[in-house]
């Protein structure tokens, strides 16, 4: 496949009902950003898009807490969202937002030349939940209940955020709407659906072999492997056609007949954002109204979706399905979802307070030096491109003093510092072996750039190191400051600073896709221009960056370390965020009941435990929390009343191995004489669980 001329590079639409974290920036943005950043650099006519998802269930529920109207919501968000980004240097060219007027008038117009098409859509009625108190059809997350594969009671009606498994409303167990608090009724609506099914045949093609009616669209072998899997996973499962109405009246309106008080399902709308964002960004910069299309529809151009894993099908199946289905749109070439990213051993919790949102970290520290590349480039080495990675503030601290403040800083820093001294800021004359060692250089600096069109980013800002620590070798072995002492005039030294200045002015450009802020302070402290499109292009890239006589400027540091002895109010910053989570942990931990009185060992012996096997058991009668259990003891059958009935149903425990206090005095309880106590154990919840042996024993044996 030949080189495109035009990149269309999106990232996903964040919602915009609450502040994005961490997590999200190393998942979609960061690592879009620095693709874009590195595709300019090269020359191409780049396009980065990006907005603001702003329809769908999650946002209305969110004003429905906050008692806000859903425009009020996405407003703030949208604007704080917007403005984080900016600050952090993610390079959109232009960030929308799907409440507007354009995007509104794009999906429509989407929804109409599929509807018109006649065999995309089929319009079928179902039952769906129903909130009479509040007269409406409920959405899948105004539904909750409990997961039916793995038991969390705080499942959604379209996902459980447990077990991560996709639902439907239907599957759950015991569902209540979120509205009212109360059991939903099944009521009969009529949707459109997208026909799917009907394109499973050419999505299996084009995702194992990358072709489409025998046309190679992309290069199978540079997906993702647990991209590629999800994929097919979902298609040997078979697809099906999918609701892209909802009963809501946050939305963009159905334009069909039958449409009203429906609008189009947010996953319908939201990836059709891309495009609005496109025809947007272009109007504004007066281009003619069809400019977009050079990116969206032209063979000279390729798109590439940077996503989490959890919006894999939706970029990978359901959009390429609904672009091809529209008949004249490219399919992305790749899709290089990343996993997700943890904090400090656990995921991201904004109600425990658990992480810290990107706007959150930007005031934090707001003065630290450079705080912007710094996270930038701990979240880089660290991201989950292939696996869960997990962010650490002790990581943090050991990424940017040894990488950036040791090895990055310190080596410019002594090649500004030594230049000046002694040579008054000249680039000296080198040797004709010097000039021919550049071929090295360029060449190390190259596999940057091998790297991150590979989607491998962790390994760009890997070779972008080993660079770095090239020069500081190079600098080391000579030593000029020494050989200064005895020999000022001599070549090696020349050849040394020249050399070093030509490395950190190839670092100074490779630095600009990982940390853009840093580039252009280095381009500063070498008196150059900062960086603009092309000037990686094979054509623009002179071989000697610095040229001999060319005068830099001052040394200036760039990055002052974080646990140093001498200053430790940046490490201050670290350890109050540490503080902060060591208390939210002890809050969390369990408190333990008091020690009950002290017992003797004779009182102990008097206690008769034994081995038995639930054999029956049923609610008695007026009690909530109440089981009658008949339990074989091996020498004997008993009846007893145990208080286990929120926790266990009786026909799951029938044939339950227990232990039994068995010369417990009788007692009545509603009017049932229990003629022991089944041991049972609680954890800081209330919760009860059966304290039984670990393999199956005879009844009757006696627990020493």
């Amino acid at each position: 496949m030949s080189e495109k001329k035009r990149v269309l590079i999106t990232s996903a639409l964040p919602y915009a009902n609450g502040e994005l974290h961490l997590g999200h920036l190393a998942g979609a943005y960061l690592p879009a950003d620095i693709y874009a950043r590195y595709q300019r650099l090269k020359g191409k006519d780049v396009a980065f898009v990006c907005g603001s998802d702003e329809h769908g269930a999650a946002i209305t529920i969110r004003a429905k807490k906050e008692g806000l109207t859903p425009k009020d919501i996405v407003d703030k968000y949208h604007e704080l969202n917007k403005e984080t980004f900016k600050k952090l240097g993610i390079s959109f060219d232009y960030y929308h937002r799907t409440s507007a007027a354009l995007h509104h008038q794009t999906a429509q117009d989407f929804f109409k030349k599929l509807d018109k098409q006649g065999d995309q859509f089929l319009k079928k009625s179902s039952e769906q939940y129903y909130d009479g108190e509040f007269d409406q059809f409920l959405a899948d997350r105004y539904i909750k209940g409990t997961c039916p594969k793995c038991a969390h009671e705080e499942a959604y009606g379209d996902q459980c955020e447990n077990c991560g498994s996709d639902l439907s409303p239907k599957e759950l167990k015991n569902p209540v709407s979120t509205l009212s608090g109360k059991t939903p009724q099944l009521k009969t609506t009529t949707h459109w659906f997208f026909k799917l099914d009907a394109h499973e045949a050419w999505l299996r093609t084009w995702i194992k072999e990358g072709k489409v009616d025998g046309k190679q669209l992309h290069d199978p072998s540079k997906w993702k492997k647990h991209v590629t899997g999800q994929c097919l996973s979902w298609l040997d499962n078979g697809l099906q056609p999918r609701a892209i109405t909802r009963d809501l009246d946050w939305g963009i309106p159905v334009p069909a007949e039958g449409g009203e008080h429906k609008v189009l399902y947010v996953w319908f709308d939201a990836p059709i954002g891309y495009i609005s964002s496109t025809k947007q960004w272009l109007k504004e910069k007066g281009a003619d109204e069809n400019d977009w299309k050079k990116y969206w529809q032209s063979d000279d151009a390729e798109m590439v979706h940077f996503i989490g894993k959890d919006n894999i099908v939706f970029h990978c199946i359901v959009f390429p399905a609904m672009l091809k289905a529209h008949g004249d749109y490219n399919l992305p070439i790749n899709v290089p979802a990343n996993q997700f990213l943890n904090f400090e051993g656990q995921k991201f919790s904004k109600s425990k307070g658990w992480g810290i949102e990107q706007h959150e970290y930007l005031e934090v520290f707001k003065d630290f030096p450079n705080k912007e590349d710094a996270l930038r480039f701990v979240l880089i080495k660290n991201l989950p491109e292939n696996k869960d990675a997990d962010f650490k503030w002790d990581e943090f601290v050991e990424n940017h003093d040894k990488d950036l403040a040791d090895n990055l800083g310190n080596f410019i820093n002594r090649v500004i510092v030594l230049t000046n001294k002694y040579y008054e800021g000249k680039c000296p004359t080198p040797s004709a072996a010097a000039i021919e060692k550049n071929e090295v250089l360029f060449e190390m600096a190259a596999k940057i750039g091998v790297d991150i069109d590979q989607y491998a980013f962790k390994q760009g800002i890997k070779s972008f190191l080993e660079l770095s620590s090239f020069g500081n070798t190079d600098l080391q072995d000579v030593s000029p400051w020494k050989l200064f002492k005895t020999e000022p005039d001599s070549q090696v030294i020349k050849d040394c600073i020249y050399q070093a200045l030509q490395t950190v002015g190839l670092l100074s450009i490779y630095s600009k896709p990982f940390l853009p802020f840093i580039s252009d302070k280095i381009r500063d402290l070498l008196n150059l221009p900062h960086l603009t499109n092309g000037d990686l292009a094979t054509e623009n890239l002179n071989k000697e960056l610095i040229a001999p006589g060319h005068v830099i400027g001052q040394p200036e540091i760039l990055f002052a370390k974080i646990d140093d002895r001498k200053d430790q109010s940046r490490m201050e910053i670290v350890n109050a965020q540490k503080e902060k989570l060591a208390a939210i942990l002890a809050a969390q931990k369990p408190k333990q009941p008091a020690l009950k009185p002290e017992i003797t060992y004779d009182d102990f012996t008097k206690m008769d435990l034994r081995i038995g096997t639930i054999l029956t058991a049923e609610k008695v009668e007026k009690a909530d929390k109440l089981l009658k259990l008949e339990v074989d003891l091996g020498f004997e059958k008993r009846t007893l009343v145990s208080g286990i009935a929120k926790f266990y149903k009786p026909e799951n425990i029938i044939g339950q191995q227990v232990m039994v206090l068995t010369n417990l005095a009788p007692r009545k309880i509603r009017g049932v004489v229990s003629k022991g106590m089944i041991l049972m154990a609680e954890n800081e919840k209330g919760e009860l669980t059966f304290v039984a042996p670990s393999k199956s024993w005879d009844n009757g044996f006696p627990v020493a």
